[in-house]
């Protein structure tokens, strides 16, 4: 699988590496991107891949490769998260805005005796533990439309309501009932969503608490035929995340050497290219 999905990694990264150029460094943005897709590709620390030797598979690479230490400067700065916003818009094929997005957070957890100051306590797949959670609003590509990576510790509902600012398209947003919660119907009707949460309290909207209209809309939408047709695709959700991680290479649980916020940010941001590809080469070849 390695093999099958780093020719069109590589293709990707030089493609998008000829529209930019960095000044006053020697190795340019394209190369350590290809160097960390390298090392996330076969689930190996940075280090590993500015090693030549490890390079002995394949013929696509970089002529030069950076020294472990330019590695850890550079991967996860400012500049790079540029230019791989650059590889996400370069993936995304699809014009087409589907009416549905679902919104959903994914547990990353790390040992309970991890140092990693950036790590924190919460809940996660229904356990209590520690680590960080991946946030994120897909649609119909092969890429989620926004995401973020927070401590374990926070609140989903609040994330969502800053994910929810930066789609736009409009048409119905589900979630589960930890999505149920006013500011984000309110956040997501300004973006022109109508939220669709499942229904975790049987009684919402009946109590002595006042519920805005946006929310109150949406306790009704969920208890139509119509609504329960909608929220009955939000285990879609599970589908993408299960089939990110089931396939050599995928976004599997947290590797020890990936600790703090800004390394996993970028190691997620690999795992999420690498899986579009896959499924661009999926469809490719099914078509």
């Amino acid at each position: 699988m390695e093999r099958e999905l780093w020719l069109p990694l590589y293709q990707l990264v030089e493609k998008v590496g000829r529209q930019i150029h960095q000044k006053g460094v020697t190795y340019q943005p394209w190369i350590v991107a290809a160097v960390v897709l390298w090392s996330a590709l076969h689930d190996r620390p940075r280090e590993w891949a500015c090693d030549e030797k490890n390079w002995s598979t394949t013929t696509h690479r970089p002529v030069q490769l950076p020294s472990a230490s330019v590695l850890s400067r550079r991967a996860d700065t400012v500049g790079m998260g540029l230019f791989w916003r650059m590889l996400e818009d370069a993936l995304r094929t699809s014009e087409y805005h589907g009416l549905l997005s679902i919104v959903d957070g994914k547990p990353l957890f790390v040992g309970g005796c991890s140092k990693d100051r950036d790590a924190k306590w919460g809940y996660g797949a229904g356990i209590h533990a520690k680590g960080y959670k991946l946030h994120v609003i897909w649609n119909s590509d092969c890429l989620p439309e926004t995401w973020t990576v927070t401590a374990m510790n926070s609140y989903e509902s609040a994330v969502a309501e800053e994910l929810v600012t930066q789609v736009h398209g409009g048409g119905y947003l589900l979630g589960d009932g930890n999505y149920d919660v006013g500011l984000l119907h309110e956040a997501a009707d300004r973006q022109g969503y109508q939220l669709l949460a499942e229904d975790r309290r049987p009684n919402a909207g009946k109590g002595h608490r006042q519920v805005n209209a946006f929310r109150c809309r949406g306790i009704e939408l969920r208890h139509s035929s119509f609504g329960k047709e909608w929220l009955a695709q939000r285990s879609a959700i599970e589908r993408r995340f299960g089939q990110a991680t089931s396939f050599g290479g995928g976004m599997g649980p947290l590797p020890a050497w990936v600790r703090r916020t800004h390394r996993v940010r970028t190691w997620i941001w690999a795992k999420l290219l690498i899986n579009a590809v896959r499924i661009q080469r999926r469809q490719h070849f099914t078509i």
